[in-house]
């Protein structure tokens, strides 16, 4: 089994980064094979919405940017799981987050379908309040909705639970990995 890690934050040992690898030890435990993906470290340009808008995401399910984008969504196609992290910043997810998930969107909303049913896991990380995290979350899920992809968790992550939340994200990659191998029973 393989599960898709995408995370983004500039900081490889902040919040996001101590969240990421808790979930992902997680699910080494659980014996899965883990791809991470950090979005920070690839190159991703923004959505030109070339064609009146709607250029060939539209019409081939393909973008005509040649940067990692096409790498990246190969990957998340090949998965059997997909967990999605960002640190947060007003709000929402992370700008290189974004203009990697308006690409997507695009492409598999629109075309392909093929990342639908997926079973995720969205986490959401600030290093602020913690207030962010829930419009965070629920932005992230609106978009997985667009593309048929279901949300199996969604987890908030703040600095002021960090001290709780960061352990207990590596029972939640176990948990998750066990749902993935012996399917879902909740009905959403």
């Amino acid at each position: 089994m393989r599960v898709a890690v995408v995370w983004s934050s500039p900081n490889t040992d902040g919040l996001t980064a101590s969240a990421k690898d808790s979930f992902v030890r997680g699910l080494a435990d659980a014996g899965v094979q883990t791809e991470e993906i950090h979005l920070n470290r690839k190159k991703l340009e923004h959505c030109r919405a070339c064609g009146n808008g709607w250029g060939t995401c539209n019409k081939t399910g393909s973008c005509v940017i040649r940067d990692d984008f096409e790498e990246i969504y190969r990957t998340l196609r090949e998965a059997d799981g997909i967990v999605w992290i960002s640190a947060v910043y007003w709000s929402d997810m992370t700008e290189c987050f974004k203009a990697f998930f308006d690409r997507l969107r695009r492409c598999d909303a629109a075309k392909n379908h093929s990342l639908a049913e997926k079973r995720c896991v969205l986490v959401a990380c600030a290093g602020g309040t913690g207030r962010g995290t829930l419009e965070c979350l629920t932005q992230l899920e609106r978009g997985l909705t667009h593309m048929g992809m279901r949300a199996y968790d969604r987890i908030s992550v703040g600095r002021y639970n960090r001290e709780y939340i960061v352990p207990a994200l590596e029972q939640a990659g176990v948990t998750y990995a066990k749902a993935l191998e012996n399917g879902f029973d909740m009905y959403y």
